[in-house]
């Protein structure tokens, strides 16, 4: 590794032990920031929505990377950071069966009335559509990385793994919102 790289990831993990709330928030901004961009440019978007990226790293910083820090916290208070097998599968079940779907679906507002501005109505009759898929794709995806994050991952590192790993989730929803929103603009009436 390069002495600047080495540097960084030193300052990062000081910064990390010091003030961990800041930095998996920021880490949480950060990552959504790229991954909104990917998802952009892989959608075909010639120009990037810099509105959107900010409102999406918003979603980062404010509810990701916070939620993420305290619910970690909890399930090791709640399982007594247990790493046995037995307990591990408990906190996936429990995570998948509680904050999964609360986390998909706030995100599926969120995406549709903050960073699409739609009307809630759409955003509903979408969410009723689109919900029931993004949450089977999620029980199909995330359970073995909470598996690998319980057992494998410390505790002050699980929220910037889930993170790294929701980059590439983050792609995925931001795909799927992006092909269920509706046109802004009215169609052109033919004549």
């Amino acid at each position: 590794m390069g002495s600047v790289a080495k540097k960084g990831l030193q300052k990062y993990l000081l910064q990390l032990q010091h003030h961990p709330l800041r930095t998996k928030a920021i880490t949480a901004a950060v990552l959504s920031g790229i991954s909104d961009t990917v998802s952009q440019k892989l959608s075909g978007i010639p120009k990037l929505q810099l509105r959107r990226i900010l409102l999406k790293m918003l979603f980062g910083f404010a509810y990701l990377g916070p939620f993420g820090h305290y619910m970690y916290m909890l399930l090791d208070k709640i399982f007594k950071g247990k790493r046995d097998s037995k307990t591990v599968a408990k906190k996936v079940v429990l995570e998948q069966l509680t904050t999964s779907p609360c986390n998909n679906l706030l995100f599926m507002i969120y995406y549709g009335v903050v960073v699409e501005g739609r009307p809630w109505m759409h955003v509903k009759t979408r969410i009723k559509q689109e919900y029931p898929k993004v949450q089977m794709t999620a029980w199909t995806f995330w359970p073995v990385v909470g598996w690998i994050n319980h057992q494998y991952v410390p505790l002050q590192f699980r929220v910037i793994f889930s993170s790294l790993v929701a980059f590439c989730w983050g792609i995925f929803l931001n795909l799927r919102a992006r092909s269920m929103t509706l046109p802004k603009t009215a169609l052109p009436k033919s004549n």
